[in-house]
């Protein structure tokens, strides 16, 4: 039998940060490809730019839970 695998807080953290840059990257690439509608090119920015402040806190997040390593 196998063991059971334990998905922690820090695997859970670890992943949202990876998922909070690659999506910060992808709206930064739909706004540079968005070239006929600039309200929407100013939206995927603005997301871009709110995924960048998720992953920068999320970040923090994984330093504290490393030092506690």
């Amino acid at each position: 039998m196998e063991p059971d695998i334990k998905i922690t807080t820090y695997d859970r953290l670890l992943r949202a940060w990876e998922n909070a840059t690659e999506l910060t990257r992808d709206y930064q690439m739909y706004a540079k490809h968005t070239e006929d509608d600039e309200t929407l090119k100013k939206l995927f920015y603005e997301f871009a730019e709110d995924e960048g402040m998720h992953a920068a806190q999320l970040r923090e997040q994984l330093a504290r839970y490393q030092s506690r390593r």
